[in-house]
């Protein structure tokens, strides 16, 4: 399937009740932001009775966080860590994990291949009460904390197995080189039973081959009452290309890995053009003054910046 230009879409408003947008790539903008225009749009869904849900590999408490905005009072749903924890309307709906074993095999794993001197990598536990690291110098804690809001720098992370009351939803590795050969080199033995997923490209998760963002949507449209055909989803990079089969709305962004753009029915403008807010628009045919001033808004912050 080759995906069409979003202007293509007639303007609405059509049968939407539920939009679920990955975040980095797709709708942040290029600073890693949620777009000031997002909050009035936010308020034109809720008052039309659409459910926005961020649908994210970070964690909840991260996209709790991000969604704290005094104007966010609506958003209660979540897909966080790649579909491993599901929040509908607040509370948790769904969770998945990985076991101590795997957890495990991929500490040592780890430990080897840094030691070795053949990649410059760390790896994130991710807990559903918090995130675990080991390695602790300033640019590797820098770029976690950009993801995970609740984290907790321990001197093994073997002393994290076991842990009473704590479920490891996925293993997260950063490379500072490329993800992609790094998770082909490292990780081909575990993929043939575990899902390795390449998020970002920096981020390879490691989770339940039968979790993925796919399956956080259904869970949500099975609690929200909502079907495909009124679901739109919006993403970027391979962690969120199984999505794209539970909205029949899907939209790959222009910045999009090309995987994606094979997979969705529509390309939205690039999250540095604000796409999301875009095609949304179009699709609940949100116009008029109110519409254009955020536009001019957005575009006068890019300026500024």
């Amino acid at each position: 399937m080759t995906a069409v230009d979003w202007t293509a879409i007639t303007p609405g408003p059509h049968d939407i009740r539920l939009i679920v947008a990955d975040m980095d790539g797709t709708l942040l903008d290029g600073d890693s932001r949620i777009p000031d225009g997002f909050w009035p749009l936010l308020g034109e869904l809720q008052a039309r009775g659409v459910e926005f849900v961020p649908a994210s590999g970070r964690q909840l408490a991260t996209l709790q966080t991000m969604f704290s905005h005094e104007q966010a009072a609506g958003v209660s749903s979540f897909v966080a860590e790649n579909g491993n924890v599901v929040m509908a309307d607040g509370d948790i709906v769904d969770v998945h994990g990985v076991g101590w074993d795997l957890t495990r095999d991929v500490i040592d794993m780890v430990d080897q291949a840094v030691a070795s001197g053949r990649h410059d990598i760390g790896l994130v536990v991710c807990g559903l009460k918090t995130a675990y690291i080991q390695r602790a110098d300033k640019p590797f804690v820098d770029e976690c904390s950009k993801y995970y809001q609740a984290l907790r720098i321990v001197d093994d992370l073997h002393d994290v197995l076991g842990t009473p009351g704590e479920t490891v939803l996925k293993l997260a590795i950063f490379d500072f080189g490329a993800a992609e050969p790094m998770a082909d080199e490292l990780l081909s033995d575990i993929a043939r039973t575990w899902a390795v997923v390449v998020s970002g490209a920096h981020w390879v998760d490691i989770m339940d081959p039968a979790t993925n963002k796919r399956q956080g949507v259904v869970a949500l449209q099975r609690s929200l009452g909502v079907t495909p055909a009124q679901t739109a989803v919006f993403g970027d990079y391979l962690n969120d290309l199984e999505m794209f089969d539970a909205g029949e709305w899907s939209f790959a962004m222009a910045n999009a890995h090309p995987d994606l753009k094979q997979a969705a029915h529509y390309v939205a403008p690039a999250n540095t053009e604000h796409g999301v807010l875009t095609v949304v628009r179009r699709l609940l045919g949100i116009g008029g003054s109110q519409a254009a001033q955020a536009t001019q808004t957005e575009q006068t912050a890019q300026t500024v910046r």
